[in-house]
């Protein structure tokens, strides 16, 4: 049975004015069930929108890649299109989409507004339904057209899937350059598809482990000032840093508190050891969660923050703990054959991400937060460092093949869809933010 839907047009404002969402039903005639282990990408057009100058097609461009990416999607060539959309506010011809099984359309305009700004709009259609599924309209300045087509991409993937897209997000990470005897590590950010790489420190320091705030424009990364690492707390608006506490010994693998309000962390003890202590970043005050001569370290919250997943070697080799927040009744979850080490959680709740070396192959993989149903999503000579999309449907991770410098890559949560993030120089220790705002 068919689902009606009105068609509703939303004004949603980027950077400048208020936004407003549109209020639809959640399910609709065309859609993608995600939950099914093997889904069959969704034949979508994305026609150039209509702008009097390149603009219009380089956001559609950036909106079909984006689907693309994600696996869910797949962008007719524009080469197949029968009807060319002279008026992106009237209905299609519905039987010219369906001729080249286009199961969803998408439509647009842009135009140049008065005071500078510009006017994004866009309608998803379902083809075979005859139907607008939404429509929406934006408003920004010219130099922010990316992020409208990522917000489209956005409400696109989000209507068709019923959960929320990730494609409206950055990523920080580590740019490495120069020879392996004298590398160049400095502290990037760029879009999720790897646009827009701006440098946040000069390179005279290495960097490691940036991680962003869930709730802030702040990242939270080590540093090696002199022969001594740190933890930094960096704005990203005003470019202001500041150490984080002056402990006497070296401070890693530095991550936030669900809520933003703490940095949970490892401090190096002079026998060798590790443990995991928090500070609360408005009193300062430090506690100490574990209590041990091993190596506790790569500290990841729960979204609920009640259960804190990290990984150790007090068995005598790495493998990953989950404790209460508090640091109480730690239990080992990870069993299989080799070592296991950067555990991350999901922003889901339903799995927990991590690097296992076992045979001299370094693979990312999955499990649940018992620690059952591990999966290896890839497998490879050196990858590392897994990071979750703020949907908790991709992963994106590192990886140094032998002799090579490392490159991001992303991968969802089947396995079956990696994708190489091109950036310009090398690339590591990557770090997924939030949905912007």
């Amino acid at each position: 049975m068919k689902i009606k839907i009105r068609t509703i047009f939303a004004a949603v404002a980027v950077m400048i004015t208020a936004s407003m969402a549109a209020t639809l039903p959640a399910r609709a005639v065309v859609e993608i069930n995600i939950n099914k282990g093997n889904v069959e990408p969704l034949p979508i057009a994305v026609t150039d929108f209509l702008s009097g100058d390149q603009l219009g097609a380089n956001i559609s461009a950036v909106i079909a890649a984006d689907l693309e990416r994600s696996g869910l999607f797949a962008p007719i060539d524009k080469k197949a299109f029968i009807e060319k959309i002279s008026n992106p506010d009237a209905a299609p011809r519905f039987e010219d989409w369906k001729v080249i099984n286009a199961q969803a359309l998408a439509t647009g305009r842009i135009t140049k507004q008065a005071d500078g700004r510009l006017k994004a709009e866009f309608r998803l259609w379902d083809t075979f339904g005859g139907q607008q599924l939404t429509g929406q309209q934006f408003y920004t300045t010219p130099e922010n057209w990316r992020r409208v087509a990522h917000i489209i991409a956005d409400a696109i993937y989000e209507r068709l899937t019923g959960e929320k897209g990730y494609f409206d997000t950055r990523i920080v990470y580590v740019d490495e350059s120069g020879p392996a005897s004298k590398r160049i590590k400095r502290l990037a950010i760029m879009d999720q598809d790897g646009a827009n790489v701006r440098y946040l420190s000069d390179g005279r320091d290495m960097v490691l482990t940036p991680r962003f705030s869930p709730n802030r424009q702040e990242v939270t990364y080590m540093s090696f000032s002199g022969d001594r690492p740190r933890v930094y707390l960096l704005q990203l608006e005003t470019g202001q840093r500041e150490v984080v506490g002056n402990f006497p010994g070296m401070t890693i693998a530095p991550r936030f508190s669900p809520d933003g309000q703490k940095v949970i962390m490892s401090l190096l003890q002079d026998d060798g050891s590790a443990n995991i202590y928090t500070m609360d970043l408005r009193s300062r005050t430090t506690t100490r969660l574990t209590n041990s001569q091993a190596i506790d370290t790569s500290a990841s919250y729960s979204p609920d923050g009640s259960k804190i997943v990290f990984e150790s070697d007090r068995g005598g080799r790495q493998q990953i703990y989950v404790m209460g927040a508090d640091g109480s009744n730690p239990q080992r979850i990870s069993f299989g054959n080799g070592s296991y080490s950067t555990p991350v959680w999901s922003p889901r709740g339903d799995l927990i991400a991590f690097t296992k070396q076992s045979g001299g192959q370094f693979s990312i993989g999955v499990m649940k937060p018992d620690g059952s149903g591990e999966r290896l999503l890839t497998t490879g000579f050196h990858n590392e460092g897994p990071t979750w999309s703020p949907n908790g449907r991709v992963l994106m991770f590192f990886r140094q093949p032998r002799g090579a410098g490392a490159k991001l890559y992303t991968v969802d949560v089947t396995g079956r869809n990696e994708r190489q993030i091109q950036t310009p120089n090398g690339g590591s220790d990557p770090a997924w933010s939030p949905l912007l705002e």
